[in-house]
């Protein structure tokens, strides 16, 4: 079973360090208004979930939905994570096309 073509694109937005993950930190980089896309694990606690998409709405940053977190983790060559943050619109534009698809 090969994976979509999303999950290379962020290894490589890992390795050009482009993005940040973890709750407090991606939080931070929307706060500072450096997050240009967010990646949200579907099995996420609900709290963590409402958190991160209430901060989005309010500095009108977009998130997608990603089916788990191991996939999310996987895709960055780390343990599972619930939360990505994209910092570069390059890479944030590109990801949300392959999103999209």
């Amino acid at each position: 079973m090969s994976q979509p073509p999303w999950v290379s694109f962020l290894g490589l937005a890992a390795r050009a360090r482009k993005l940040v993950t973890g709750e407090e930190l991606v939080l931070k980089e929307v706060r500072r208004g450096s997050a240009r896309l967010i990646l949200l694990s579907a099995d996420a606690a609900e709290q963590t979930k409402k958190k991160v998409l209430d901060k989005c709405s309010y500095y009108n940053v977009p998130v997608r939905l990603i089916a788990d977190r191991k996939t999310l983790g996987q895709a960055i060559g780390k343990a599972e994570r619930v939360v990505i943050a994209l910092t570069d619109e390059g890479f944030a534009k590109k990801m949300t096309a392959l999103l999209d698809q």
